[in-house]
C-alpha cells in the first residue's frame, strides 16, 4: 500500500512538468586536429587519443614496432608541446543556461583555451587521473573553437605506466586520452550519481538501494525544485531548495522511499555463477517545470566482501558465495589505441577461456567502455595503481619500502586521483576492489587520506597491496606476489608451498614466454632473423634489466626436455608445448587445491606491443597455445591430474550437485599401447575438488594420460590429456627468487621426438557462422598436440575465431569434433599441423 500511495503522489508532481529538456551533452570526439607547437604540419585527430596514437593513425611510424626499430626511435618531438584543436556549435542559450567543459583524462599537463580565452593554465591542470570540469558559460558562443595544448609527463610525475612489460611510449602517453564533452544545463547541475546496493545474502530475495547524487546551484538566486529518479517501474522524487551557489549531496534511502526496497531482485553474478543482471537509473532535477540537468547510470545489484583463510590468505565473496578468482592482467595498447570493438573482442576472449576476472593493475581504459563490457559479460575486475609509481627507474623519484609518492604535494594529487577514479567508476558492479599499490604499500599518510575519503563515496574493499604486506593503516593485504614470472615445470604449481604454488591468492604469476603463432611473428620479426633466431626475438621479450629479457630460458627448457630444435617450426612447436603444459597446470592446481587457494592472476592477459612474453593472445588478437591451455584447465566440470600425489581429481565449479557421472582414465606408452584403463561412476558436490583415483606415471619412461568425463545422460562434458615422464622436474629451492625457481633436473621427453607418424582425415561442414571440423585418427598411434588454424586465402590468420578446443590429442580410431565460430566459414582455409602427423 505504501508503494501505491507513493507512486500516486509522484504522478501528481510529474503531471505539471513540461519536458523541455534543455539539458544537453555534446561529446567532442571527431573533427579534431593535432599540431606540434613548433611545426606547420597538421594531422587529423580524434579524441580520446595520445599524440603517438594520432601520428600512427595518420600513417607515420609504420615500421616502428618491427624488429629493433623502436630502440632508435626519436623521442625529441615530444619534448615540445602539441596542440589539439576542434570547433563545435552550441544552440542559442537561455539566460539561465550553464555551459560546462569536462575532461575525463589528460596526460599530463595542459593549457585549455576557448575562443581565445584561457580556461585553465598548465600550472593548475595537471595529473593524469584527475577529472576536470570548467564553467565556460562566459566564453561560450554559437560557434566555438577549443584549443588544448598538452605537455608530456616529466620524471617524478605519476603518469600512466607500462613498467617493464614493454618499452615506454615515445610520447609518455601525452594527449587527451579520455573523453571530452560539453554539458548544457539549467541553474542546477547533477553530478556523480551512484546507486549503493545492499543484498540479503542469506536468502537473495531482497535488496536495498540507496541513490546518491551531487546537486549544485550555479545561479545567483535561490532555486526550488525536485530531484527525481526512475529505475524501471520504480519512481521517486524529493523536493529541494538550494540557495545561490549551494551544493548538496542527495541521498535517498529505502527508509524514505519504500520502493527502493526490492523483493526478488535481478542479481548481478560473475560468469559461471549466474547472469550479470543490470539496471538503469535516470535522475533529473526539475525547476520551474523544466529539466535543469539529468544523468543516467547503469548499475548491478550485488554485494562484494572478502574473507581470510586460517592461513591468512584473502578471498572474495560475491553475493554470499565464495568465488575462486581466475584471471589475467590487462594492458592497454602501447599508444592507447584500443577501441570499443577491440575491447569487446578481448573481453569475449576472457570469457571464452572460462576465466572470471581481469586485473587492471593500472586504472586502464580510454573510457569506461572496458568496464561496461566487464559488467555486461559478468567478469570481475580488480582495479588499482601500477608498480610504475613504486620504483625509481620508472617514476624517477627515490624509492624506499613504500610507493614512491612521498611529497605532501604528490600525496594530495594521488588522493585526488583515487577520489576522482572511484567517483568515475563506482557504478560498475564488475569492479570488486581498489588496490592502493601493487608491489608495495602506499605511504601511511596517503592511505590515511584514502581511508578518510573512501567509506563515504564507495563500499568496495580496499586492498593495500597486491603483495603479501601489512599496512599500519589498513592491515594485512592477504595477497601474495612471489612469482614466478619465468618458466617452471607443470609439477611446480602442485608441489611448491613457499612461493608461487597453489595456495592463497597469487596476484601475478606465469610461466614466462608464451610465443605468438608463426603468422604473427612474421609481422614483426625480419625475415633474415627468423631462423637462426636474431636479436629482434629477445628485443621483443620484456624490458626488464634483470631477467625475462631474452628467450634463453625457453631455449634451455626446449633443449633439456625435448631436444634441440631442428628448425623454426620445430622450435615453435616445442615452445608451444612448454607454455601449454605449464600454463594449464597452473590453473588446474589452483582449482584442485580449493579451498586452500583463493585466487590466481596469470601474468599477463595481453600485450601492449608485439611480444614474446606473458600473453594468452598476441598483439594482433591471435590466441597463443596458452589460451587453449587456460580454456582447457578451467573447464567448469573437469578431471585433473595432480603432479604432487599422482591423483586424479574431479573438480566441480558449478553451483549444483551432479550424480551419475562416468569418469574414464586411460594411460598409454609412446607406441600408443594401452597400459591402464579405469572407469568410475561418481558424484560431484557443488564447488568441490576431490581425489577419485590414482595413476602410476612411472609405468613407462613416458606415458600419455587421457581423462574423460561424461554426465549421467552419457554426454561427454570434459576431456583432458597429459604427457608425463618417469623422471620429473626437480628444483633448487634454495635459489628461488622473485623471477623463478631454478630447475636442477629436467623431466625427460626426448623420445617424444620419435613418435610414430599418425594419419588424420578431416571433414568440415558449416552453418551460419559455425564451422564444424571432424578429425579422425585413421592410424594406430596417438596424434599428439594437433593444431587447427583458420586462414584467409593469402595466408593471414582469421580473427576472431573461437574454437571449442584446439591443440588436440586424438587416440587411434577416435573422431574428435570441434567447432569454430567465425564471421564467414566459407572464406576460411583450414590448416592442420601437429607433433607427429602428415
Amino acid at each position: 500500500m505504501k508503494k501505491i500511495l507513493f507512486l500516486t503522489t509522484l504522478a501528481l508532481v510529474l503531471g505539471g512538468v513540461t519536458a523541455t529538456h534543455a539539458q544537453q551533452q555534446i561529446l567532442l570526439s571527431d573533427g579534431w586536429t593535432l599540431q606540434q607547437s613548433d611545426s606547420d604540419e597538421v594531422y587529423k585527430a580524434t579524441v580520446p587519443s595520445t599524440v603517438m596514437g594520432v601520428l600512427t593513425a595518420n600513417g607515420l611510424y609504420k615500421d616502428l614496432l618491427d624488429g629493433t626499430n623502436y630502440k632508435n626511435a626519436d623521442r625529441t618531438p615530444f619534448d615540445s608541446s602539441w596542440w589539439y584543436r576542434t570547433e563545435f556549435k552550441l544552440p542559442k542559450l537561455a539566460k539561465d543556461r550553464k555551459v560546462s567543459l569536462l575532461f575525463e583524462g589528460i596526460s599530463y599537463r595542459a593549457n585549455v583555451w576557448l575562443n581565445g580565452h584561457l580556461v585553465a593554465p598548465k600550472e593548475e591542470l595537471f595529473g593524469v587521473f584527475c577529472r576536470w570540469e570548467f564553467d565556460i558559460t562566459a566564453f561560450a558562443r554559437e560557434h566555438n573553437k577549443l584549443e588544448v595544448e598538452v605537455f608530456r609527463a616529466q620524471s617524478g610525475e605519476p603518469n600512466i605506466g607500462f613498467v617493464d612489460w614493454n618499452p615506454r611510449p615515445l610520447d609518455e602517453s601525452m594527449g587527451i586520452f579520455r573523453p571530452v564533452e560539453v554539458r548544457i544545463s539549467g541553474p542546477v547541475a547533477v553530478r556523480n550519481t551512484w546507486v549503493r546496493t545492499g543484498l540479503d545474502t542469506e536468502t537473495l530475495k531482497s535488496a536495498d538501494l540507496t541513490v546518491e547524487s551531487d546537486v549544485t546551484n550555479h545561479s545567483r538566486k535561490t532555486v526550488k525544485g525536485t530531484f527525481k529518479g526512475k529505475i524501471g517501474v520504480i519512481e521517486f522524487a524529493k523536493e529541494m531548495t538550494l540557495s545561490a551557489g549551494e551544493h548538496k549531496h542527495v541521498k535517498i534511502t529505502p527508509a524514505e522511499v519504500a520502493a527502493l526496497h526490492i523483493d526478488n531482485p535481478r542479481i548481478w553474478w560473475s560468469v559461471g555463477l549466474g547472469n550479470p543482471e543490470l539496471y538503469d537509473l535516470e535522475v533529473e532535477f526539475v525547476a520551474d517545470k523544466q529539466v535543469s540537468d539529468a544523468e543516467k547510470v547503469t548499475f548491478g545489484i550485488r554485494t562484494i566482501d572478502t574473507y581470510f583463510t586460517p592461513e591468512g590468505h584473502r578471498g572474495y565473496v560475491l553475493n554470499g558465495k565464495k568465488v575462486l578468482i581466475k584471471g589475467a592482467g590487462w594492458a592497454d595498447d602501447i599508444f592507447l589505441r584500443d577501441t570499443p570493438a577491440s575491447n569487446e573482442l578481448q573481453v569475449q576472449y576472457v570469457k571464452d577461456m572460462n576465466l572470471n576476472t581481469i586485473r587492471f593493475e593500472n586504472i586502464w581504459g580510454t573510457s569506461q567502455n572496458i568496464y561496461d563490457l566487464c559488467d555486461r559479460y559478468g567478469l570481475l575486475a580488480l582495479v588499482g595503481w601500477s608498480c610504475q609509481w613504486e620504483w625509481e627507474g620508472y617514476l624517477g623519484t627515490p624509492e624506499d619500502e613504500f610507493m614512491s609518492i612521498r611529497t605532501p604535494e604528490d600525496i594530495v594529487l594521488v588522493t585526488r586521483y583515487m577520489h576522482d577514479q572511484v567517483l568515475w567508476l563506482r557504478n560498475h558492479p564488475s569492479i570488486i576492489a581498489w588496490y592502493g599499490g601493487s608491489d608495495k604499500l602506499a605511504r601511511p599518510e596517503l592511505e590515511r587520506n584514502y581511508m578518510a575519503m573512501l567509506p563515504s563515496i564507495d563500499n568496495r574493499p580496499y586492498i593495500g597491496s597486491a603483495k603479501k604486506m601489512t599496512s599500519e593503516v589498513t592491515g594485512p593485504s592477504g595477497m601474495k606476489m612471489y612469482g614466478p614470472y619465468e618458466y617452471i615445470g607443470p609439477n611446480y604449481w602442485f608441489i611448491d608451498t613457499r612461493n608461487g604454488g597453489a595456495y592463497g591468492f597469487n596476484t601475478e604469476t606465469g610461466p614466462g614466454a608464451q610465443l605468438p603463432v608463426l603468422e604473427s611473428i612474421r609481422k614483426f620479426i625480419p625475415e633474415n632473423e627468423l631462423w637462426p633466431m636474431g636479436p629482434s626475438w629477445d628485443y621483443h621479450c620484456t624490458t626488464s634489466g634483470s631477467s625475462m629479457n631474452s628467450l634463453k630460458r625457453m631455449t634451455e627448457v626446449i633443449n633439456a626436455k625435448y631436444g634441440e630444435a631442428k628448425d623454426l617450426n620445430d622450435y615453435l612447436r616445442k615452445a608451444d608445448l612448454v607454455a601449454y603444459e605449464s600454463t594449464k597446470s597452473m590453473f588446474e592446481a589452483f582449482r584442485a587445491n580449493k579451498p586452500a587457494t583463493t585466487g590466481l592472476i596469470q601474468w599477463m592477459l595481453n600485450s601492449a606491443w608485439p611480444s614474446m612474453y606473458w600473453q594468452l593472445y598476441d598483439f594482433y588478437g591471435v590466441p597463443t597455445a596458452s589460451y587453449y591451455a587456460v580454456k582447457k584447465a578451467n573447464t567448469p566440470h573437469q578431471l585433473v591430474y595432480n603432479y604432487k600425489d599422482n591423483g586424479i581429481y574431479l573438480v566441480n565449479e558449478l553451483g549444483e550437485y551432479a550424480e551419475g557421472l562416468k569418469a574414464t582414465i586411460k594411460t598409454f606408452d609412446l607406441h600408443s599401447i594401452l597400459l591402464h584403463e579405469q572407469q568410475l561412476t561418481i558424484s560431484s558436490p557443488a564447488n568441490s575438488s576431490k581425489e577419485i583415483a590414482g595413476i602410476d606415471p612411472t609405468a613407462a619412461k613416458n606415458i600419455f594420460v587421457q581423462l574423460t568425463l561424461h554426465n549421467k545422460e552419457g554426454k561427454q562434458i570434459a576431456e583432458n590429456f597429459y604427457a608425463l615422464s618417469a623422471t620429473h622436474d626437480e628444483y633448487n629451492w634454495a635459489r628461488s627468487g622473485w623471477e623463478t625457481t631454478p630447475i636442477s633436473v629436467y623431466a625427460d621427453f626426448a623420445d617424444l621426438g620419435n613418435l610414430p607418424t599418425a594419419t588424420l582425415t578431416i571433414n568440415t561442414t558449416s552453418e551460419g557462422k559455425t564451422l564444424k571440423v571432424e578429425v579422425t585418427n585413421t592410424s594406430d598411434v596417438i596424434a599428439f598436440f594437433t593444431t587447427l588454424k583458420l586462414k584467409t586465402a593469402d595466408g593471414e590468420m582469421i580473427t576472431p575465431a573461437f574454437w571449442s578446443d584446439n591443440y588436440l590429442n586424438i587416440l587411434p580410431g577416435e573422431t574428435r569434433t570441434v567447432e569454430c565460430c567465425v564471421a564467414d566459414p566459407t572464406q576460411a582455409t583450414l590448416e592442420v599441423s601437429g607433433w607427429n602427423i602428415n
